[in-house]
């Protein structure tokens, strides 16, 4: 019984967060500020690129909290620890999956410069060399 609520825990508490955080990016609910979402270079760059990568990855990390839940619930029922394994393992590699389809949408945006140089008014006009 203590294998069962131990499996339980785990994926719940993997679970929600990622369905949480998923919905978040998927509706564009996300902000650069927050530690939350995709964070690598490319979605970085510009909040643009950023709500670009949640918006891509949101999904695939909500169905991957789904999946976790879902392992949880059905182990806890069962008590099979494979159905539990067989979970994470899905729920980790979509999530994954959703972050690297995240981070591939950010970097088809151009990169801008974020703040102009000195004596530039940024018209990309050549007289700023």
């Amino acid at each position: 019984m203590v294998l069962r609520i131990v499996c339980l825990v785990v994926l719940v508490g993997l679970g929600v967060p990622l369905f949480v955080v998923g919905l978040l990016g998927w509706r564009e609910r996300l902000s650069v500020r927050g530690g939350l979402g995709i964070r690598t270079p490319a979605a970085l760059r510009s909040a643009e690129a950023f709500r670009l990568a949640n918006r891509v990855a949101g999904l695939p990390v909500l169905v991957a909290g789904v999946v976790a839940v879902l392992a949880g619930v059905v182990a806890f029922g069962t008590g099979s620890v494979v159905v539990a394994v067989i979970g994470l393992v899905g729920a980790v590699a979509l999530a994954w999956a959703g972050g690297l389809a995240g981070d591939r949408a950010a970097v088809t945006l151009p990169a801008r410069t974020a703040v102009p140089l000195p004596g530039c008014a940024g018209c990309a006009c050549g007289g700023c060399g």
